[in-house]
């Protein structure tokens, strides 16, 4: 594996699709089904450009305090001046492959969309976090599986097309498309107890779609062929052609697209005293 380091998304645009893409109400329903409530203390793990941070943080008042790390300075700049006025929500930049015991310990840990990111060191990123949990607290783990890859009905060279830029991202930048399967796993590992897992809907495209879901997946398909722009060569039209002919397919109303987004939450002992 050739590791490309840093952020596969990275580009001047991604803090706002990062606003943009996040739907509130999904981010409300998913930390309800983590047990997130007033008076906790919540790590946002991988924070991002903060809009979920400040989500949860209405989530825990009164009383609780939601701290958000990331490792980019430009996401985190953009968090504090965007979501980090209110004095309830800590932004700090971290690195969640590094020790992060400075932190202190939390109710609840959420790592949202950041382990596909870290294919290599997923495992060994949710032990770290792990050990910041209060006895009885839990850790929780949402992500995508087989991302980017259910899209119907595609012509059959943009679907071969797909399916080779997602094995090529895992294998080169550290992606992982099949992330959302091995959280159950990381969190057994992990030795927590109470394990518990669900899957929603991430995407459902069907009929019309909103310019700014469009918008979020064009910047994919944009950002892959800018790394990846060999795999075109035989394309008819080029990496151009293909953004062209993939953005046509989402505005046709015939299509029909969907994400599956995993759910696991283990809980740690109240005996594992720290």
């Amino acid at each position: 594996m050739e590791d490309k380091a840093g952020y596969l998304m990275d580009n001047e645009e991604e803090n706002i699709r990062l606003d943009i893409k996040t739907d509130p109400e999904a981010v409300r329903t998913q930390a309800q089904w983590c047990g997130i409530r007033p008076g906790m203390r919540v790590l946002d793990a991988g924070c991002g450009a903060g809009i979920t941070t400040a989500i949860l943080t209405d989530m825990v008042q009164p009383g609780g305090t939601v701290v958000g790390v990331d490792y980019s300075k430009d996401r985190i700049k953009y968090a504090v001046e965007n979501y980090g006025r209110d004095g309830k929500t800590q932004f700090h930049i971290r690195d969640l492959r590094r020790d992060l015991g400075d932190l202190g310990q939390f109710d609840i840990i959420w790592i949202r969309f950041v382990l596909e990111y870290n294919r290599v060191e997923s495992p060994d990123i949710v032990k770290k976090l792990a050990e910041l949990l209060k006895p009885g607290g839990y850790l929780c783990l949402l992500d995508l599986d087989y991302n980017c890859l259910n899209h119907y009905e595609l012509p059959p060279q943009m679907d071969r097309l797909l399916h080779r830029l997602m094995e090529r991202l895992d294998r080169e930048y550290n992606f992982d498309t099949y992330a959302g399967r091995k959280l159950y796993s990381y969190v057994y590992d992990a030795d927590l107890e109470d394990i518990r897992m669900d899957l929603f809907a991430h995407h459902l495209f069907y009929g019309s779609i909103e310019d700014k879901d469009v918008f979020n997946w064009t910047k994919k398909a944009e950002m892959a062929a800018s790394r990846l722009g060999d795999l075109f060569d035989d394309y008819p039209g080029g990496s151009k052609a293909f953004s062209e002919e993939f953005n046509r397919f989402l505005y046709d109303p015939r299509r029909f697209t969907y994400t599956t987004m995993m759910l696991c939450k283990g809980r740690k002992p109240f005996s594992r005293l720290k």
